[in-house]
């Protein structure tokens, strides 16, 4: 029975060791400007999307597709690269995210941060707005802003067109094409 114990014991603290470190839920989007991630149910609908996203950043450019699906409790985002590799899937939940990314990833790209560029993308003004700190948004139809870090335009319905964000602060680009496929 101790030997029980103590192999439990073991497997336990490794567990905890081998834990990946919890995603902060207010997240830094520009200097000065946190965003705190809200529910995924905030979003006030659910969706099933397939998308299309070019990420520029110095000159490079990257382009990634990505399956979103939201629910009322759950956010679940995978993404491959061109050559159909799995990227990274990321799971959300309120309080927490699970994160299974590919060793080739760049260890600068954060799941909390591709989460707070698709929250600023897609979820409702009144949202957005309650959520951010330090900067002032403003919307109008064809997009939004954050301060002068952070410019989001839609083309047509960003659900079923193409949503472009700029950060300008962070000097990065993000075209997302995307097509409904579900509720």
């Amino acid at each position: 029975m101790r030997r029980l114990f103590a192999s439990t014991f073991c497997l336990c603290l490794m567990a905890c060791a081998v834990a990946p470190p919890p995603v902060a839920e207010r997240v830094t989007v520009a200097p000065g400007i946190t965003l705190e991630l809200p529910a995924p149910g905030d979003l006030g609908r659910s969706v099933e999307a397939v998308q299309m996203v070019t990420a520029r950043h110095g000159g490079d450019s990257f382009v990634f597709e990505g399956r979103l699906s939201v629910g009322p409790d759950r956010l679940l985002l995978a993404g491959s690269d061109s050559l159909g590799r799995r990227a990274m899937t990321v799971t959300w939940t309120r309080g927490h995210v699970e994160v299974e990314r590919a060793a080739w990833l760049p260890d600068s790209l954060r799941p909390e941060n591709i989460l707070a560029d698709i929250i600023l993308l897609y979820w409702p003004e009144a949202v957005v707005r309650r959520a951010l700190a330090g900067a002032e948004l403003r919307q109008d139809a064809a997009g939004r802003t954050v301060g002068d870090a952070i410019a989001v335009s839609w083309r047509g319905d960003p659900w079923n067109g193409t949503a472009h964000l700029h950060n300008l602060a962070w000097d990065y680009e993000l075209e997302v094409q995307s097509v409904v496929v579900g509720p």
